[in-house]
């Protein structure tokens, strides 16, 4: 179940992994069912996950008790509560399943340990890293730059298979949307 994570490692970095069995020894392989937890809000945070096949949403629970999504993870993302997790700490976030899902989990210990043994894996996390603040950062700007609508006609038209694929109410959260004004802006672009 290695070999996504190892494909992935090659197209960001052309690390080659030639000790597999080593590699895969710092993994755990994990399936999900749809609506499942992979972390809990108020927990210690001891993994992160790389996504095989499925989707995950990050989220918190607001004040008023309501679900406020900020990220998504799909295939060859990682997800955590990054903050959280070198130091076992807290996680201020849960991650729930949108889909079925199936994910190589690595523990901080197992991270440092594969570091130590691969330090070419370094790199490779530093451009994943980089890569996912440099999206943050976009949608910051997109939050603050664009109106409502064409928030979500970026990313009807730059992500169509994304939209498709996450259920309509946490694209709502995720934009900053509710439900219902979402599928107001839908009704206009459907008819």
């Amino acid at each position: 179940m290695i070999n996504p994570l190892l494909i992935h490692i090659e197209k960001i970095c052309s690390i080659k992994i030639n000790e597999t069995d080593l590699f895969d020894s710092f993994f755990e392989h994990k399936i999900y069912k749809k609506k499942e937890f992979l972390l809990i809000e108020g927990q210690q945070c001891f993994e992160k996950f790389f996504i095989i096949k499925g989707c995950v949403h990050l989220f918190f629970l607001r004040e008023n008790g309501t679900e406020q999504t900020i990220d998504f993870a799909l295939e060859n993302w990682w997800a955590s509560d990054f903050n959280a997790f070198s130091g076992g700490g807290i996680t201020q976030f849960s991650i729930r399943t949108t889909e079925n899902t199936e994910v190589l989990c690595i523990s901080a210990e197992n991270q440092n340990k594969l570091l130590r043994q691969i330090p070419e894996m370094n790199l490779y996390f530093h451009l994943v890293f980089q890569r996912a603040y440099a999206a943050s950062q976009m949608r910051v700007r997109y939050l603050y730059e664009y109106s409502k609508e064409e928030l979500y006609q970026h990313f009807l038209f730059d992500f169509p298979e994304f939209t498709q694929r996450v259920p309509q109410y946490l694209l709502a959260s995720f934009l900053g949307f509710t439900p219902e004004y979402l599928s107001e802006i839908r009704k206009k672009y459907l008819s």
